[in-house]
């Protein structure tokens, strides 16, 4: 059986992560998703695209060692 890429975090995905988190970290993903009004997944995908690489948006444009 071959696994499905996906380019966006699910909600499902985002909310296992965000348990796994330090409760400061999971805090502040979650205050600024509401402060921009963004989906918690977004706010969690962009967040490690952007550990990843300071210029994606979102693990579609996600290219490590970029922008470093």
């Amino acid at each position: 059986m071959q696994a499905k890429l996906q380019e966006q975090l699910s909600p499902a995905d985002a909310e296992v992560i965000l348990g796994r988190l330090p409760e400061r970290i999971r805090t502040a993903l979650i205050a600024r998703a509401a402060e921009i009004e963004y989906p918690i997944e977004a706010v969690v995908e962009m967040a490690i695209a952007s550990f990843l690489d300071t210029e994606a948006l979102g693990f579609a444009d996600c290219k490590p060692g970029r922008g470093q």
